[in-house]
């Protein structure tokens, strides 16, 4: 009885929001170690809220441009920045992206490589290439045109001869191509109710998602030299097992985790030592990101409250062994209680090799 009454009382203390695993962090060291949010996206003008709040919770951040009609305009994300970057170069790197008007000009890739050129002159650190190849984007002809069409040799070549770091957006997470009823997620099943022409499953006129991801995986099959990270878990989100074959197959690419951790803990209800065996396995290859960007209808406290809450209830889900409710799912997910080697890497470490000219 003894025994069973000091067992009880051990797992009782394992079960506290401070608990970790015996070679890892626990949440009073959130703010202690320093972090990488390698995948958001800062509009504002004016950051001191946020910069506020990276220093209070240790984090610097990549933000990244992305030619999305919802977001400013591709001058205003580059200048904004720019400006970000060169005023707080120790807390903020960032990503260019291009347009892809006039791609079947004979000079487009010379001119977007120009352009790029210049962008990484300003302290671009990577180039976004974003899911409108292949998912929107025309010819001439009315053809949809994928990330791995030949007109865009010329650019991924000279990409790959600049040594500049892809992050590649293609597809969108398999849940898309599934009726709501069989999505994984609440925040899937929301979003694609309320924006039923971005549900791939009611347009079969559209490319599968195995056309979206052959086309990504031939991309890097024919620019063998391209730096390249699969952004959003490279749309593999929802199946660790063909996302650690993908990272087998193309041994120098890389993976962040951003807006994609709510498949990654379902999979984890699941089966929570397979996948701390993925992230143990795969240490090397994964980066922390979140994906939030700044709506023009919130404002900066609120940007801020939303971006605390979503750092602190990542690091409890990565660090520590408890069980606790998310906003994916409608049972609770028990955290993987990484070791903290395996944290620093995911949180800082990976970040600072994919870019290394950032942050100092």
């Amino acid at each position: 009885m003894r025994w069973t009454a000091i067992s009880a009382i051990l797992a009782s203390l394992l079960a506290t929001p401070f608990a970790g695993a015996a070679d890892g962090y626990t949440m009073r060291d959130f703010d202690k170690v320093a972090k990488i949010d390698a995948h958001l996206h800062l509009h504002g003008e004016n950051q001191d809220a946020w910069l506020a709040l990276a220093r209070k919770d240790n984090f610097r951040a990549l933000t990244i441009n992305v030619d999305y009609p919802d977001f400013p305009s591709l001058a205003q994300q580059r200048r904004v920045a720019i400006a970000a970057a060169r005023q707080h170069p120790r807390q903020i790197a960032w990503a260019a992206t291009f347009s892809t008007e006039g791609f079947e000009k004979p000079d487009w890739s010379a001119a977007t490589l120009k352009d790029l050129d210049g962008a990484v002159a300003n302290g671009a650190v990577g180039v976004k290439v974003w899911k409108n190849l292949g998912m929107s984007l025309r010819d001439s002809q009315g053809r949809l045109v994928m990330v791995d069409d030949p007109r865009f040799d010329t650019l991924f070549d000279g990409l790959a001869q600049r040594g500049v770091m892809v992050l590649g957006h293609q597809g969108e997470p398999h849940n898309c191509w599934l009726p709501l009823a069989q999505m994984t997620v609440e925040n899937d099943r929301e979003y694609f109710a309320a924006h039923p022409a971005y549900h791939m499953y009611k347009h079969p006129e559209m490319p599968s998602y195995e056309q979206q991801m052959a086309a990504r995986d031939h991309l890097l099959a024919r620019h063998p030299k391209l730096r390249f990270t699969g952004v959003h878990l490279a749309s593999l989100e929802y199946d660790v097992d063909r996302l650690g074959r993908f990272l087998d197959t193309h041994p120098g690419v890389n993976v962040d985790v951003a807006a994609r951790i709510g498949q990654l803990q379902y999979q984890s209800q699941r089966d929570r030592e397979k996948m701390r065996a993925f992230f143990i396995k795969y240490q090397d290859r994964l980066m922390y990101g979140t994906d939030l960007a700044q709506s023009t209808e919130q404002d900066d406290a609120g940007f801020v409250k939303d971006m605390d809450t979503v750092w602190r209830r990542d690091w409890r889900y990565f660090v520590t062994a408890d069980s606790f409710a998310v906003p994916e799912l409608d049972k609770q997910v028990r955290g993987l209680s990484l070791p903290r080697a395996v944290v620093d890497k995911l949180y800082r470490i990976n970040a600072e090799k994919a870019y290394p000219q950032a942050w100092h």
